[in-house]
């Protein structure tokens, strides 16, 4: 991942960059009502596309992604719901939208991101879009019983992400999909079929839930004939919320931490690749990967370019899924507009620890119960930018024993990474801050089709207001 926030990392994903160039470098307060947690699911299938050197790519999926999704069937709307909902601004801030024009023409696009589990009075509950019908429904139809956890959001997220790609084989269009479900995002819940189920409890029968609905998804492009055609990537905005385990969230096993942090456990999240007659089953790719190749690798399976007005952080990863070629590459770790760690190689060197404030752990949040490495779990922020904490993370995966200061294998390990560090800071543009003015009025109280539903809720008073990062 490029940020432990949800937004955060999935604005790098869309961009292509760190949080730090992209502007967006949180997650904004107005957006917990705004449902941008979940395990993610992005498919793209399309036919033969021919590169910008000419080249042509055999059965090359296409990433619509990364293009406006105003001429499609939807959005990208994983990314437009991190910024600010006010029609006079799209999300840089100059009345247009961040997301590049790299398409000219723009394949079906869905966007379906879980939202209703964080509808709260303070923050308006958000619209889910059912994009071929044009009929809104808003999210509190689809209640969360939160006494057994019952609610069957995952299965209508699946229905219409199962209706769309049969529609757009149907008219011979290539399409991309982003499903991202958040029933295993407190409040944790599953549909009656899979509650009782598990015997990790209400959590294990989401994720029993989430597998079977991935299963469903990939065996309707195996039955429409589209499997080979269409290359599908699953992984995670950002490792498990302790604060919420282990009845509401996951484990981040051997790793240190979790969500929030930029320790392993809130970085260091599952991918798989699915592209069958191209990319070979059952094999592992030891090669170092961020949510940002994403992006890039999209564009190489398009026949694209990545764009030249901007230094794109995402690696493609193609040779590496196709050929098992490895690339030696950094990953930087940023929390907010902070450089907290990097890693290269085996080595992670940490320049700021910090897990959260006293004031928030002696309320008893905790983003690392049960783990409390003295030095390094700090709870005030503790600059290492002369002397950072480095960690070999093949023998210590948990970040629980750093290397001597003293140690030759410290010194090498620096000599290595400074250079590596000082590069990226010299050609670092920062991005213009997206998430610094918090407005209430400005999300979704009546959003277009409310009327006919009667649903429409008054605005409160405009007071545009710093934004409070308390993470």
């Amino acid at each position: 991942m490029a940020s432990p926030h949800r937004q955060a990392g999935r604005t790098a994903c869309f961009a292509g960059q760190v949080p730090a160039a992209s502007g967006v470098r949180g997650t904004w307060p107005g957006c917990h009502g705004g449902g941008c947690c979940g395990d993610q699911v992005v498919a793209a299938s399309g036919a033969k596309r021919r590169g910008a050197g000419g080249r042509a790519r055999p059965s090359a999926p296409q990433h619509p992604a990364l293009a406006h999704g105003r001429h499609g069937v939807g959005r990208p709307g994983g990314v437009w719901r991190a910024f600010q909902r006010d029609p006079e601004f799209g999300p840089d801030g100059r009345g247009g939208d961040a997301l590049p024009e790299l398409l000219h023409g723009q394949p079906p696009v869905l966007p379906i991101q879980g939202s209703s589990a964080h509808r709260t009075s303070a923050h308006p509950q958000r619209l889910l879009y059912y994009q071929w019908a044009r009929q809104e429904r808003f999210y509190e139809e689809f209640p969360i019983n939160l006494k057994t956890g019952e609610a069957n959001l995952t299965q209508i997220y699946l229905q219409e992400a199962l209706e769309f790609i049969q529609r757009q084989q149907a008219a011979h269009r290539p399409f991309f999909l982003y499903w991202a479900v958040d029933a295993t995002h407190a409040p944790v819940y599953a549909s009656k079929p899979f509650l009782g189920t598990s015997q990790r409890g209400r959590y294990g029968d989401a994720i029993r839930e989430l597998d079977d609905s991935v299963g469903r998804i990939l065996r309707l492009l195996r039955d429409l004939s589209i499997a080979e055609n269409t290359f599908v990537f699953f992984t995670s905005d950002n490792g498990a919320a302790l604060i919420s385990a282990p009845r509401q969230g996951g484990s981040n096993g051997p790793f240190l931490c979790g969500k929030q942090t930029t320790f392993e456990g809130g970085m260091r999240e599952p991918a798989i690749a699915w592209w069958p007659g191209h990319i070979p089953a059952g094999q592992v790719s030891h090669q170092l990967g961020s949510i940002m190749d994403l992006f890039t690798t999209s564009l190489s399976l398009a026949g694209l370019e990545p764009p030249r007005d901007r230094a794109i952080d995402g690696l493609d990863l193609l040779p590496a899924m196709l050929q098992g070629r490895l690339t030696d590459r950094p990953i930087f770790y940023y929390r907010g507009n902070t450089l907290m760690a990097v890693t290269l190689g085996q080595y992670k060197a940490h320049f700021w620890t910090w897990t959260n404030s006293w004031e928030e752990f002696k309320q008893g949040i905790d983003f690392c119960p049960g783990q409390n490495v003295s030095g390094v779990t700090t709870h005030s922020q503790e600059e290492h930018t002369k002397l950072p904490l480095i960690f070999h993370l093949g023998r210590d995966p948990g970040e629980r024993f750093p290397l001597s200061v003293a140690s030759i294998e410290y010194l090498d390990a620096l000599r290595r990474i400074t250079p590596v560090v000082q590069q990226h800071q010299e050609a670092l543009v920062p991005g213009q801050p997206q998430l610094n003015v918090c407005n209430r009025a400005v999300m979704n109280w009546a959003p277009p089709g409310c009327e006919k539903l009667g649903k429409c809720l008054t605005p409160p008073e405009s007071v545009p207001e710093k934004c409070s990062w308390p993470h």
